[in-house]
């Protein structure tokens, strides 16, 4: 069947395609899942606010989204406009992968998942199986080898590596996504002193701790001309002790690592699901990696999907033709709704 066309037509008249995001129609409306730019469905739903699943919407759409997404989204430059958090025949769930992220159950019938976490993280609460007839899920970690550790024993780890190096008078940095990761890493290693944060992951804590959670407010580093780094406190507070920054993981790219490592001494941890492959960090450039992600692993993709028994599964993202396979040889009609193609990695981190 070709992409772009009608995939699937439930008993209950609902039919689902693949164009500009996933369209759902059922017989009193049409909605647009995720879509990469303004739909003209009747609405439009946004599961969360990572760069990669918001758009400037043209106002034909009704814009279903948590108020928390709303506000991410526009402290990231992403205006959604008026939007609702219900409406008819549909039931938003929480997802568990970021702040505001949410799952959607359509008539009851059609749940999509968005990018989810099975597991609780810190001050998140994780995505727990909702029966439906067709199942849309993100596969990003959808191969047998991405199953990842407790948090709390990871934790533990890098807290012994922390205590290490704070010994020998070096400093750390922890990387991840400026949101979501760079959260969860503030909220856990929260009793660490002195903690700074990257500019760009201090803005997204303050939006946090407006929508109430409860995050330190940590010394904003701000980043100046040649890669120059400065508290906004001081300017050689760096150089006194042994101290913790949060940054993004795109600081790796870039020559703040080398002057963090080159001034400072500077032990530099990243934090993702793909720190599980063989090489990643030798190819990061980083000291430490870590197996802590905002998505289910792939041991909680096939438990979520029995929890859900559906009668159609299809994936998205990731590797979704191979976890399409595995979901077949457990007896499930399961199939990737978009080619099965992996996208950049940074985008699931």
């Amino acid at each position: 069947m070709a992409r772009g066309v009608v995939e699937e037509t439930s008993k209950s008249g609902i039919t689902i395609s693949k164009k500009n995001g996933i369209v759902v129609k059922t017989p009193s409306f049409s909605i647009a899942l995720d879509p990469k730019s303004a739909s003209t469905c009747e609405y439009t739903f946004v599961s969360h606010a990572h760069i990669d699943h918001v758009h400037s919407p043209n106002g034909k759409s009704k814009i279903i989204a948590s108020k928390e997404t709303a506000t991410l989204a526009k402290a990231r430059g992403y205006n959604l406009g008026e939007t609702i958090e219900s409406a008819p025949g549909m039931e938003l769930l929480d997802a568990g992968h970021i702040l505001g992220s949410r799952a959607i159950l359509i008539e009851d019938s059609v749940l999509y998942t968005g990018d989810f976490s099975k597991r609780d993280r810190g001050f998140l609460k994780g995505l727990g199986g909702i029966k439906c007839d067709t199942l849309i899920m993100e596969t990003t970690y959808g191969k047998p080898h991405y199953r990842f550790r407790e948090t709390a024993e990871i934790v533990a780890q890098v807290s012994r590596v922390i205590a290490e190096c704070f010994h020998q008078c070096r400093p750390v940095v922890l990387t991840g996504y400026p949101l979501g990761k760079a959260q969860l890493l503030s909220f856990l290693f929260h009793n660490w002193d002195p903690v700074f944060v990257h500019e760009s992951v201090h803005k997204m804590n303050a939006a946090h701790i407006d929508l109430g959670v409860g995050l330190r407010e940590y010394v904003p580093c701000k980043v100046g001309a040649g890669d120059a780094i400065k508290p906004t406190d001081s300017s050689d507070i760096l150089c006194k002790r042994p101290w913790i920054m949060i940054a993004p993981t795109s600081m790796g790219r870039s020559g703040l690592i080398r002057t963090l490592r080159q001034k400072y001494d500077a032990v530099i941890m990243g934090f993702t699901g793909w720190s599980l492959d063989h090489g990643y960090r030798y190819s990061t450039g980083l000291d430490y990696a870590f197996d802590i992600s905002d998505h289910s692993d792939y041991g909680e993709l096939v438990e979520f999907a029995k929890e859900c028994n559906p009668s159609k599964i299809y994936t998205v993202h990731g590797f979704a033709s191979e976890f399409a396979d595995r979901m077949r040889g457990l007896g499930f009609d399961a199939e990737p709704l978009d080619g099965g193609g992996q996208e950049t990695l940074s985008h699931y981190a």
